[in-house]
């Protein structure tokens, strides 16, 4: 009925590592039925901290036959049981991706017994196997070997039925999703999520936030996560590192992924990679020089210095000013689109600086049309209110809620209500794609 199985790598996930040794415990759920332990050749080289860990070197499994003339055993001794570990995902991982390298496909029904443990032994301070085997006195013979390991598995599986786990176990099996749960996640987190739009955040167990992302729909988009058991390094870490969600929840899908990019620039979190390269990197800018005239010019974006308008790339930025120096008659020189040294730059007689800078704000205010203020209204969280997105002057302001009887004549007034936050290029796409597909809630100010 049961496979209970602890196992020996030279590595931390399957796609690129090797099994050193394998360990089953046949048991029927009152009494071990047979035993199954042998050495691999990994092919892989045992690095020197693992052969320190577990006291596996090269030399012991030198002449051990490799897991590709242990398969056919190892899988007949799997198929149709229901696969125990501790911290399941990681053993059946690195099993089922060797299986499938030697033509062999395993699908079995998993039960973690860290999982477990939580739920019939609520409240410890640890769920480690060293630290549950001390707590109920389970001595561990032949520590961190897969012989050993998977004796003590057995004797704490054993006394997690005798407290009472046969409920648990029915119920998770039922819920066969739960066992792909990262170990240290309680399900009631993953069932407390709403059927709602919204942003998620997975925690470490010091509560840093290492995960964020956006969801049409909160439950199902975590639930999604945790859908396949992956063999590669990143995938089998992240399962290893969350122990917590949280989220905001947001009336829109746009909202969402809004606030999923604030984020993610805010935060940095360490499995987030996208977005990671998108920030407003340059900016317009324009300032008064010694002699009275108005400049403007491309410049890398200043943290403390707002642009009128900022860019993900230079050359948006320089075509901008180029429409606007061609445009309105502006000096290239005055414009920093002309980079002519002084001494080389031919005479060319610029009016007063009072006229030319009619001409510059002249420029500057035609941008107001080319970037313009509009809102977004869009459904509220409940029937009872309406979300705002507030796009001012092509930039994007912040976003918020209102009441779905308050009319607001202005931005000013609108401004009340909304969380200001961080613009990106990004999130400007996100926006002009939104109203593209749903010009009737765009209104313009």
């Amino acid at each position: 009925m049961y496979a209970i199985v602890d196992i020996e790598t030279t590595g931390g996930y399957a796609a690129n590592n090797g099994i050193t040794e394998v360990a089953i415990v046949l048991h029927n759920g009152k009494e071990v039925e047979g035993r199954y332990q042998t050495l691999v050749n990994p092919v892989y080289k045992i690095p020197v901290y693992i052969s320190a860990l577990t006291g596996i070197n090269q030399s012991m499994v030198a002449d051990a036959p490799t897991f590709s003339e242990l398969a056919g055993n190892i899988h007949r001794l799997l198929q149709d049981r229901i696969f125990v570990a501790h911290n399941v995902n990681f053993d059946y991982s690195f099993l089922k991706h060797h299986l499938q390298e030697a033509g062999l496909d395993l699908n079995c029904r998993k039960l973690c017994t860290v999982r477990l443990s939580r739920q019939v032994f609520p409240g410890l301070k640890s769920y480690s196997l060293g630290s549950l085997c001390r707590h109920f006195n389970i001595t561990i013979e032949n520590r961190h070997r897969a012989g050993g390991d998977a004796a003590a598995t057995t004797l704490l599986f054993e006394h997690l039925i005798r407290g009472g786990a046969d409920t648990f176990i029915e119920r998770s099996l039922k819920r066969s999703k739960e066992q792909s749960l990262p170990p240290h996640l309680p399900k009631e987190k993953v069932d407390c999520l709403p059927y709602s739009p919204g942003v998620y955040y997975f925690h470490d167990a010091k509560g840093k936030v290492v995960y964020v992302g956006k969801a049409k729909n909160l439950k199902y988009r975590v639930s999604s996560h945790f859908t396949h058991n992956g063999a590669g390094r990143q995938r089998q870490e992240f399962l290893r590192t969350i122990h917590n969600i949280s989220y905001q929840s947001c009336a829109t899908e746009l909202m969402a992924a809004i606030l999923e990019s604030v984020e993610i620039h805010r935060l940095w979190p360490i499995y987030n990679t996208s977005q990671k390269r998108f920030a407003a990197v340059y900016a317009l800018y324009c300032f008064e020089d010694r002699k009275g005239y108005l400049r403007l010019g491309i410049d890398r974006k200043r943290k403390h210095l707002p642009g009128l308008y900022t860019f993900g790339l230079y050359l948006e930025g320089y075509n901008l000013l180029k429409g606007l120096v061609e445009k309105f008659d502006l000096d290239r020189y005055l414009c920093f689109i002309d980079r002519t040294p002084m001494g080389e730059r031919p005479e060319i007689a610029l009016p007063e600086a009072k006229i030319y800078n009619e001409k510059v704000l002249t420029a500057l205010e035609s941008l107001k049309h080319f970037l313009p203020t509009f809102a977004i209204m869009d459904d509220g969280r409940d029937p009872n209110e309406k979300s705002v997105v507030l796009m001012e002057e092509g930039k994007f302001y912040g976003m918020g809620y209102l009441k779905q009887e308050e009319t607001i004549p202005s931005t000013n007034e609108l401004k009340q209500y909304l969380t200001m936050y961080p613009e990106s290029d990004y999130i400007r796409s996100l926006i002009y794609s939104y109203i593209g597909k749903w010009p009737e809630k765009k209104r313009v100010f």
